[in-house]
């Protein structure tokens, strides 16, 4: 999993966990191979044309595990 070692604020883009191509289909990252799943999640992935990006939903603290709500029957959303 990740872990915040510093505060980051609610809104706060991370990086790259997807890309999307023709020829391989969805890419994952490794930001995108370590975050772990919550039903409740403090961050959510944003697509933005063939990248999607992990960005905070909540302002969270040090020590906090970042988490993301899968979606591993439709990767698109």
């Amino acid at each position: 999993g990740l872990v915040a070692k510093e505060f980051i604020p609610k809104g706060t883009n991370l990086g790259v966990t997807h890309i999307h191509t023709d020829k391989f289909g969805i890419i994952r990252t490794p930001l995108g191979g370590f975050i772990n799943h919550k039903e409740v999640p403090n961050c959510i992935r944003e697509r933005e044309s063939e990248v999607f990006y992990l960005v905070t939903l909540l302002d969270i603290q040090p020590g906090e595990e970042l988490t993301l709500k899968y979606t591993m029957y439709n990767p698109t959303k």
